[in-house]
């Protein structure tokens, strides 16, 4: 099978041929302008001592910078690549498996557009430059027959002013008969990493040739396969390929009645099923980690009951309304709290740390497309779904875990946990809709999966008081940005921006991602202590979105941004923020393990006070606050509707805060000329960008250390940093679980691979 992917600034793109014949026509090397390529992403300048690969695999240094662990990496990489493409009894070696192309560049003007889903010439001139195939005679004919056929992800890294997109197609170039191709293609565009801006924007694709398919349909480009020489980041020789499988796939029961869950793949792993007397486990929270354990947890056959103390997003919706349109914030059912968590409105990111290429993220990904996600989140470079295609997703989602016998209860608040001999053995729970007061009701449960949000403080100092081990975690705090998006297309893609139009056009709506260290100016520089630093830099990035107010409590003020799936609002907006840590809470170590909490909480409730109250924000201009002054003019329009304040935000945060802010703004718009800007102006106060805590649990288990029974997962908890990273998290943890209670025997690894390292702490 076939697959590419393209993207711009922070990923590739790739895609893969599964037939192949012979050399490419000379007229493939002479793109007509009317051709487009397929799309991709721009690429970082090359590096001067060292491979593209270097850079796009995992170099954060090059050439003689790099660190003596990263050189003996590569080292063992190149050797290990050589040693799998290396012939072995003559072609046995090289009979099947996959060869990789990357950096296959093709400049953005070329490109019909985001929605164009056929093969242009550009890209096959691409491909044949890069694998060296030597001119066919004029006379013979190469044609492509589009379909359609998705593939697997593939998702690497690089960096630029580019167009990022994703393809996936599956190609046969053949001599004189029809050939077809099967392909699609989603887009989103590049981030500019500071320092590195191409000249033009371009798409970059990585390029995956079956090996298989391609001597089945021409023996004779066995020469050609013969020859292919890995190098690293370019050219590299996969022996073998795994496809993920959504969840409700991998997980049913089949047609025979047979309780191998995983059909034929589970006589490879493993895998036996058990069916016993069902165990009992609640769920608390259903945001994507508490769903995607509901879901494993349901279908291995375990008695689930998800807990939410929100609505359903039908309700939710509503009462969201109600809060933009008549300022009634209901204290359960918000912007953080209800059916799919804080990300439900939110732009619906669908991007991670963790590796979007990992069988673990397909597989979530899969599933996502099997409840109603569109297609094109599996090739596109930075996926989102927006809130207008959450909402139904989790409707979906709802209904088949009810079919799986999974009790949903909605406004069902959990209060305390039944604690006997350091195990959890039921949970206390109220119905927030009755009146005040009322009885609670005691239920007892096996296990307790703990997936709440990061606003969930009342439910952290519930399990401080059961004196469960946890601690603070570093997170990030500062102001949410905000600029008409027409400016900044401008700023990205210079002339190209005429041809974006609100997401219709025939370019997507302009992002960005900026990253900057930023000294900090204290009494050590006094005695020649080296300067320290901060991270700054964006977040949550929401290209033809809007600001939206994410407080839970009405005497304090937060916010975050959103967007619908056509991002075709005429803001952009993003967070800039400041890295935070322990050494900050110190004035509030008094709280303890909430400590990050409280820090929190005292720069929403200033924001609340300078705001004035009724959920109005306080905003100011970037010129203003880069000069330190407070303008009498009219502040520009904001997509913020319950209203902004004219406020001096050198008062909100302490100076270390404010000057990394200003200090970043300013290096921000040396690399992107416009970015400071009288029509962009800053909004505060943007604090709950992840957990401020850590729940301490064990690895493989993901049981806590200090209270039995109990399994703390997702954002909530410090382990995951999005929509994607949460779920995933989820979905590792209902396995572990029901391998602890009998309802699964075998090892998770062998289809899902293994469970990346999340720290909570994502930027994106």
């Amino acid at each position: 099978m076939a697959m590419a992917f393209a993207t711009a600034s922070a990923s590739a793109s790739s895609v893969s041929l599964t037939a192949f014949s012979l050399p490419l026509p000379q007229s493939l090397h002479r793109p007509s302008p009317s051709h487009a390529l397929h799309g991709a992403t721009s690429s970082f300048p090359r590096p001067r001592r060292c491979g593209w690969g270097a850079v796009v695999r995992c170099a954060k240094r090059t050439g003689k910078r790099r660190y003596p662990s990263e050189k003996k990496r590569l080292n063992r990489r190149q050797q290990e690549l050589l040693r799998q493409a290396a012939p072995e009894e003559g072609r046995k070696g090289r009979e099947s498996g996959y060869w990789r192309l990357s950096k296959l560049a093709v400049p953005a003007r070329d490109d019909p557009g985001k929605d164009f889903t056929g093969i242009s010439l550009p890209l096959l001139q691409a491909i044949a430059k890069a694998i060296k195939f030597p001119p066919l005679a004029p006379s013979l004919n190469v044609r492509a027959k589009p379909s359609f056929e998705i593939g697997s992800i593939i998702v690497l890294t690089n960096v630029g002013l580019a167009l990022r997109f994703l393809l996936c197609f599956l190609m046969r170039l053949s001599l004189s008969s029809a050939s077809h191709s099967t392909h699609t293609k989603g887009s989103s565009w590049g981030d500019i990493i500071l320092g590195y801006v191409l000249k033009e924007p371009q798409f970059t694709y990585i390029v995956d040739m079956d090996v298989k398919k391609i001597l089945d349909i021409e023996p004779r480009a066995w020469d050609f396969i013969a020859r292919l020489e890995p190098k690293l980041g370019a050219v590299e020789y996969m022996p073998e390929e795994k496809l993920a499988a959504d969840l409700v796939s991998m997980l049913n029961v089949n047609n025979k009645g047979s309780n191998n869950v995983l059909g034929i793949r589970d006589t490879h792993s493993g895998m036996i099923y058990h069916q016993q007397k069902k165990p009992r486990v609640a769920v608390i929270g259903s945001g994507p980690s508490g769903l995607f354990a509901s879901l494993v947890l349901g279908e291995l056959g375990a008695e689930v009951t998800l807990l939410e103390r929100g609505q359903p997003v039908e309700q939710r919706g509503r009462d969201i309304g109600a809060l933009a349109v008549r300022r009634i914030l209901q204290s359960e059912s918000n912007f953080c709290f209800g059916e799919g968590g804080a990300g439900t409105w939110s732009d619906g990111k669908l991007m991670t740390r963790i590796g979007r290429n990992t069988d673990g993220v397909q597989a979530v990904m899969k599933t996502f497309v099997h409840f109603g996600a569109p297609p094109n989140i599996l090739v596109d470079g930075k996926p989102h779904l927006g809130t207008d295609k959450l909402v139904p997703l989790l409707r979906n989602f709802r209904h088949h875990l009810r079919e799986l016998g999974v009790t949903i209860r909605f406004n069902a608040r959990v209060d305390d946990l039944i604690v006997e001999d350091g195990q959890v053995k039921g949970i206390v729970v109220s119905d927030v809709e009755v009146r005040p007061g009322s009885a609670s009701q005691k239920l007892a449960f096996d296990a307790v999966v703990l997936a709440v949000g990061h606003s969930a403080r009342d439910t952290y100092s519930m399990l401080w008081q059961h004196n469960v081990d946890m601690s603070p975690k570093s997170f990030a705090v500062g102001l949410r940005i905000e600029h008409p998006q027409e400016l900044i297309n401008s700023i990205q893609y210079s002339e190209l921006a005429a041809e974006v139009q609100r997401g219709r056009g025939r370019i997507p709506v302009a992002d960005y991602k900026i990253a900057k260290s930023v000294g900090e100016r204290d009494a050590a520089n006094e005695i020649g202590i080296a300067e320290p630093s901060r991270s700054c830099y964006s977040f949550c990035m929401c290209p033809g979105g809007q600001v939206v107010p994410t407080s839970t409590n009405p005497s304090e003020l937060c916010i975050n941004g959103m967007s619908f799936s056509r991002r075709a609002s005429k803001w952009a907006n993003s967070a800039l923020v400041v890295t935070v840590s322990s050494h900050d809470f110190k004035p509030f170590q008094s709280h303890g393990p909430l400590a990050g909490v409280e820090f929190q909480r005292e720069f929403e409730r200033r924001a609340a006070m300078m705001g004035g109250g009724n959920f109005v924000v306080p905003a100011q201009c970037v010129t203003d606050f880069i000069s330190n002054r407070l303008s009498v003019t009219t502040l520009p329009p904001s997509s913020y509707r319950l209203g902004v304040r004219p406020s001096n935000l050198h008062e909100l945060f302490p100076p270390y805060i404010t000057e990394a802010l200003q200090q970043s703004i300013i290096m921000i718009d040396r690399e992107m000329p416009g970015f400071v800007s009288s029509k962009a102006l800053l909004h505060g106060v943007e604090t709950r960008t992840s957990s401020p805590l850590q729940i301490s649990r064990h690895g493989e288990t993901y049981e806590s250390t200090s209270l039995r029974g109990l399994y703390p997962i997702g954002e909530g908890a410090g382990y995951a940093g999005g929509i994607l990273s949460a779920a995933v998290d989820g979905m590792y943890c209902g396995f572990a679980l029901a391998k602890q209670l009998s309802l699964f025997h075998g090892d998770i690894e062998s289809f899902l691979g293994k469970a990346q390292k999340q720290t909570g702490f994502v930027k994106y």
